[in-house]
């Protein structure tokens, strides 16, 4: 390397077809990955017809730029090897004309370190030098550090319209051979158009993620609405591949302190940057921002010593057993398995952590991205027992702990309520749930997605509460079984001594223009418990229904049922209803005090030893 000093690094620039003359047929050329892909030195490369420029091979690990010529490489002068098969290069890779590498993004620097793959030259884009000779790589910080350490061969092509980003970005001026001045802009990336239907996915996705978590992000049409959504949470941290103008607006919005993050507390963690010049320019010398390279970034130890990390993954299609597909082609940047699965295990590390794979009920096309098998579906990623929540704009479907029969029926509930029916008989057919499934085809756009609440009760005790749904058939099962037989007869006016299949799924599956029923849950998302329920049912002949609620007898004394009363009249008022009818044991005080406890008058009677309650809201 050079030790020419500060002051004379100009005496180092050369124009770019000098810098190729230094390459030997054969050579092993690593170029600079992503947004700082070294544009000005490639294109030389690619329209160059020296005769010293043969039989080259490419190193990148992301190539989703547009230097490097599909065409060129159909002509034998180039090889280009990858390690990532998304963007622009799955199509090459298809068609064999680019070598994918399969590994896991946080083994790469170990496999680079090793040389086994031996580079000879390195072309690396950067910022001039700062007063003290140190030029920053900018806005993608991977291995080029270590590729740096073993080719014999460095150029940098400086480019001043990169930001001079900080963390493990800097490196000396005299560790390049030679450097080219940029005349390529740096790759830019459009913000992507907000669709109203990943609005509505990326607002279910926000509902699931709790404040103090630690985030990663990606591109693509969920994470430009999903930040917005984010807004309103406290002391987010950010631990993620690519930092990207959504996540600059969820910064800037105060959402974002990272106080409670173990790997590089106070700091938003990336290795790479794509989207706008704005945001070039707001990363410019930002100490809100810390660039590291993949070892530290995607080293799932590492990612897992964040509490409550959350990995957020958009997807292309997920099967009912809970199988994933990635996307494929342009819509693809960085969602690639070899990526994917270092933080989906950070995730599982993480105390508190879990994984989101969200996706659209429906493609372009109108078709079902939930289907009964994706074995026929390319970029698959292998982790079902990985996948706790699949979000869509019609719900969250937790699968953590769940058997494949209820997998399967919280999936179908996200669904488009049209798939359902046959994604129904697609089950069946598979054995995957029981033949005689209730499937309430009328019902399935009436769920009232929109009802969802928590509240903290007595003894810090917090409750989220939401509409029943099929799938809640085995958590209200073994809520059953947990009752006294004193609270079964207060509930049921029977001595039930058991609730099989066939009674509790008619008991789960209702029909909303009739039924309201709301559960209430404890626990972390995705492994809550039910522990009260409610519900309303209406008189066939006159405006008013019937209302029950009952709450494990653990959680009792706490205000619960009189939270799940009141919330129950809101909704039927809501609803054009007129009051509640109900029958009580006279030796059921709790039950009546709830009733007294309401905000309308109780004309009670007694008829045959029970109390029959009529509630007027008006």
């Amino acid at each position: 390397m050079n030790e020419i000093g500060t002051a004379n690094w100009q005496e180092m620039v050369i124009p770019p077809e000098k810098a190729l003359k230094k390459i030997e047929p054969g050579m092993c050329i690593f170029l600079g990955t992503g947004a700082s892909e070294p544009r000005t030195l490639v294109k030389e490369l690619m329209s160059s017809n020296a005769d010293n420029l043969q039989d080259l091979e490419l190193f990148q690990l992301l190539s989703f730029g547009d230097a490097i010529s599909i065409q060129k490489l159909q002509s034998q002068k180039f090889r280009l090897k990858t390690f990532f098969s998304g963007w622009v290069a799955k199509e090459a890779i298809t068609a064999g004309r680019v070598d994918m590498i399969p590994s896991r993004f946080s083994r790469l620097t170990q496999l680079i370190n090793s040389r086994r793959i031996p580079f000879d030259a390195a072309f690396i884009q950067i910022t001039p030098p700062n007063r003290l000779g140190y030029c920053s790589f900018g806005i993608s910080v991977d291995v080029a550090r270590q590729v740096m350490n073993q080719a014999d061969l460095v150029v940098g092509e400086i480019n001043p319209e990169v930001p001079q980003t900080l963390g493990n970005t800097f490196v000396s001026i005299d560790e390049f051979d030679y450097l080219v001045k940029a005349t390529e802009k740096p790759i830019h990336f459009d913000r992507w158009p907000v669709d109203e239907v990943f609005d509505k996915v990326a607002a279910n996705v926000a509902s699931a993620i709790e404040d103090g978590s630690c985030l990663a992000f990606s591109i693509g049409p969920l994470y430009e609405p999903l930040a917005r959504h984010l807004m309103n949470k406290k002391n987010l941290g950010v631990h993620t591949p690519v930092f990207t103008d959504a996540l600059m607006d969820l910064v800037k919005s105060g959402a974002v302190s990272n106080q409670y993050k173990e790997h590089f507390p106070g700091k938003s963690l990336t290795s790479y940057a794509m989207g706008t010049p704005e945001l070039m320019n707001w990363l410019d010398q930002n100490p809100l921002v810390e660039f590291q390279g993949i070892d530290k970034v995607f080293n799932p130890m590492r990612i897992g010593r964040n509490p409550k990390f959350v990995s957020v993954v958009n997807i292309r299609k997920a099967d009912l057993t809970g199988r994933i597909a990635l996307h494929v082609g342009k819509s693809n940047i960085t969602t690639d398995p070899s990526e994917v699965i270092d933080f989906v295990n950070g995730a599982e590390i993480s105390e508190g952590g879990y994984t989101i794979f969200a996706l659209p009920s429906r493609n372009l096309k109108g078709e079902s991205n939930i289907r009964g098998s994706i074995e026929d579906i390319p970029n698959q990623l292998n982790v079902r027992e990985s996948v706790d929540l699949v979000i869509t704009e019609y719900g969250v479907a937790n699968l953590n702990g769940r058997t494949i029969r209820e997998r399967a029926q919280a999936l179908i509930e996200v669904a488009h309520p049209d798939d359902r029916k046959w994604l129904i008989e697609e089950a069946k057919s598979h054995n995957i749930i029981y033949g005689d499934q209730i499937f309430l085809a009328e019902s399935a756009h009436l769920y009232p997605a929109d009802i969802y609440t928590r509240q903290t009760f007595k003894n810090n005790v917090d409750v989220r509460f939401r509409p029943i749904r099929p799938s809640d058939e085995e958590e209200m099962r073994r809520l059953f079984y947990r009752f006294s037989d004193e609270s079964v007869y207060y509930r049921y006016f029977t001595p039930l001594k058991t609730m099989p299949h066939s009674k509790m799924q008619e008991y789960v599956n209702i029909d909303y223009s009739q039924v309201m029923s709301i559960v209430g849950l404890v626990g972390d998302l995705g492994k809550g418990h039910i522990i009260a329920e409610a519900r309303y049912v209406k008189h066939k002949d006159r405006p008013y229904a019937d209302v029950a609620f009952i709450v494990d007898e653990e959680y009792q004394n706490l205000g619960i049922a009189t939270y799940l009363y009141k919330l129950l009249m809101r909704l039927a008022k809501e609803r054009g209803l007129q009051g509640f009818t109900a029958d009580v044991l006279p030796a059921n005080k709790e039950m009546m005090r709830v009733f007294e406890k309401g905000d309308a008058e109780v004309k009670a009677t007694l008829e045959y030893g029970v109390y029959c309650l009529t509630i007027p809201f008006f």
